[in-house]
């Protein structure tokens, strides 16, 4: 590789890191060119994208953006899950696709100015995702809410039933 192509390689590797938040680096051994593309596409599905690194050329980079501890995970083949918004649903895909082909391993994380051990990766892979949590909140406010709009209208129902026995027996005495 040309000197001017590691410099290229490592200003796209600085631009990935300094506009994601949460990376995951994985150890893609074993993985076939489909099955690499197969992964590529579900993660894109999730918001993330996965780039295969040269180790030297990612510490460097790394270096530049001034991230420290991702040194000791840049051993062995790396590929990079560049996470966009939602940390959560890259690390189920990763999970996922871990479970199903038992090829890849993950190797740790960066997210929030730390790193992330492959257990913690795992750990945030069995939180629900962003919109499940949502939907929890609200059913959480909706929840009183409903509750309240029910005694309210309780006394009002009671009123109506019971104008309405009375004017039953009416009907049923005249």
């Amino acid at each position: 590789m040309l000197k001017s192509e590691k410099v290229a390689v490592v200003d796209a590797i600085i631009a990935a890191l300094k506009s994601a938040e949460t990376y995951y680096l994985v150890d893609f051994r074993g993985l076939s060119v489909a099955e690499a593309v197969d992964l590529r596409g579900r993660l894109r599905q999730s918001g993330a994208t996965l780039t295969v690194v040269k180790n030297t050329l990612a510490r460097r980079a790394a270096a530049e953006v001034g991230l420290q501890g991702l040194e000791t995970l840049l051993q062995g083949p790396t590929a990079i899950t560049f996470c966009a918004d939602d940390p959560v649903a890259p690390a189920k895909t990763l999970q996922g696709f871990i479970k199903e082909k038992k090829k890849l391993a993950i190797k740790g994380g960066y997210m929030q100015h730390r790193v992330l051990a492959a257990a913690q990766v795992e750990q945030l892979a069995s939180l629900p995702t962003r919109e499940e949590l949502i939907a929890k909140v609200v059913g959480g406010i909706a929840a009183p809410l409903y509750g309240l709009a029910n005694v309210l209208t309780g006394p009002v129902r009671g009123l109506v039933v019971a104008l309405d026995q009375i004017r039953e027996q009416k009907a049923q005495a005249a």
